[in-house]
């Protein structure tokens, strides 16, 4: 299974583990995370989990061989596929414990999203973070129209999802993003210190609070019908066509609003 599950003590570690990709999340992936999101519910000793990503990455983003896919489908049929794959993937919402992120390397676009579905993000200073959507052409998904702003604010929000830019680990701490950032060797060492400390204070205290301080589960419901339905428009466009190009050309993209 390309999702790893370890448990030390009271603190599970889940690893995507498709370094060759450099986790890019595909259907199969998010069916392997949501499958080890439902041991994790079943394993009453868990207190705390930490997820992570295998090969000096966390997630690359969305498979823009996927992509490429959708774009052959119509909007309704495309609109139902993104609700059931961010539904895979932001499954990590139903766990009732404390999560960390723990992001080396890089965190692009929907794979950034899936680290701000948890309660805590820890980063790599030097790690290397876009919400990038908009750069190929596409609305943004995955809960960023709401997950974004919770954690950085309007202004903050519109800034990273509107221009798509790069940022590092460092960045994402001083705006508020991420909650502690790290040099690489000690990052996944401070994270596992701080899965300890919230490991021994009190479960159903602990549980209470991450339901009372979590996420607003009707707004970002609205918020993913809405992301699904312009993304299943922006897979008909020319603007995604010449993005998913000039990406794979790795050069500037050229849009012309159609």
């Amino acid at each position: 299974m390309p999702v790893h599950l370890s448990l030390d003590g009271p603190v599970a570690t889940l690893t995507l583990d498709e370094p060759g990709r450099k986790n890019a999340m595909t259907p199969e992936l998010g069916d392997a995370l949501q499958a080890r999101v439902k041991e994790l519910q079943a394993l009453a000793d868990v207190r705390v989990v930490l997820l992570t990503g295998a090969g000096g990455a966390f997630s690359g983003g969305g498979d823009l061989a996927m992509l490429e896919r959708l774009r052959q489908v119509p909007p309704d049929e495309a609109k139902r596929f993104m609700l059931d794959f961010y539904a895979r993937y932001l499954s990590v919402l139903d766990l009732e414990v404390p999560t960390i992120a723990v992001v080396e390397g890089a965190a692009i676009g929907a794979g950034l999203c899936v680290a701000l579905a948890c309660d805590f993000c820890f980063v790599d200073r030097d790690a290397k973070l876009a919400l990038n959507f908009v750069q190929l052409g596409l609305h943004p998904g995955m809960g960023a129209t709401y997950l974004v702003p919770r954690r950085v604010g309007a202004q903050v929000a519109a800034r990273l999802l509107m221009t798509g830019e790069r940022f590092d680990g460092a960045e994402a701490v001083r705006v508020g993003l991420a909650a502690e950032g790290h040099p690489r060797g000690e990052l996944m060492p401070a994270a596992r210190a701080f899965a300890t400390t919230l490991a021994a204070q009190a479960p159903m205290a602990l549980r209470a609070l991450k339901q009372e301080l979590g996420v607003d589960r009707a707004a970002l419901h609205r918020c993913l019908e809405a992301e699904a339905a312009h993304q299943a428009v922006s897979y008909g466009s020319a603007d995604m066509a010449e993005g998913l190009a000039a990406a794979a050309a790795r050069r500037p993209a050229k849009f012309t609003g159609r």
